[in-house]
């Protein structure tokens, strides 16, 4: 299953209750512009994926992302049993963000693609501290390089830092410059200071924006959820 949308807004799940991540999902499955829902560690680890998965998918029918937060920094062997135990569990789309090397990368691409799951591929993350020239660990140029060794193995999806749109329009420009048609999926918006409307402008003509406090920290979801998608415009 697909995403339909060209623009979306997509709830993030980043809560410890299942209980609450099913009221997010009640509150904002009907909301026109909310596209799928992205799923993380904070309800894998304590219900279970496929237990996760079984309990949205009784309320909607939207695709679900699987972000293990990070996947894509192990070995390259494990690629495909990380992929198989995803599939088992329902979800239609993975996130990974290889840091472990292009050698993992290649083999945890190729695994999802033999798995039939649709992968999204992360390089540059929203906090700072994380690159070289913020005195963090990685190289300044290895999300590019993460994102160049993706689209030579035919990917299009991507994750892009939704608070650093001066980026965004870096990425986007390379990777249609190799003839990708890039659908860009953003983070660090919001409550991370990031503006939707900015981001849009910067990815182009697909964007998702992926949104966790600034809906299930307010009062009115529903109507959170529908305030944000006009942004998108």
């Amino acid at each position: 299953m697909k995403i339909k949308l060209k623009r979306s807004i997509i709830p993030a799940l980043d809560v410890a209750d299942l209980r609450k991540a099913k009221e997010i999902v009640k509150a904002t499955c009907q909301v026109k512009g909310v596209s799928a829902y992205k799923v993380g560690f904070s309800l894998a680890i304590p219900y279970g994926l496929k237990k996760v998965v079984e309990e949205i998918r009784k309320l909607t029918d939207l695709p679900i992302i699987y972000d293990h937060q990070k996947a894509g920094t192990d070995i390259p062997d494990t690629g495909n049993l990380f992929m198989e135990v995803c599939k088992e569990s329902g979800v239609d789309y993975i996130i990974i963000f290889p840091q472990a090397g292009p050698v993992t990368e290649e083999k945890w691409i190729e695994a999802a693609k033999r798995s039939g799951l649709n992968i999204i591929v992360g390089g540059e993350m929203t906090h700072p501290g994380y690159l070289e020239n913020e005195n963090g660990f990685l190289k300044t140029n290895a999300p590019m390089r993460m994102y160049q060794i993706a689209s030579n193995l035919g990917v299009t999806d991507y994750v892009v830092p939704g608070n650093r749109p001066e980026q965004i329009k870096k990425y986007r420009e390379f990777l249609e410059n190799k003839g990708i048609k890039p659908v860009f999926y953003s983070p660090g918006l919001v409550s991370q200071g990031g503006s939707i409307t900015e981001g849009a402008k910067a990815a182009g003509e697909q964007w998702h924006a992926i949104i966790g406090r600034a809906i299930y920290e307010a009062k009115e979801m529903t109507k959170a959820a529908e305030e944000l998608v006009k942004g998108l415009e």
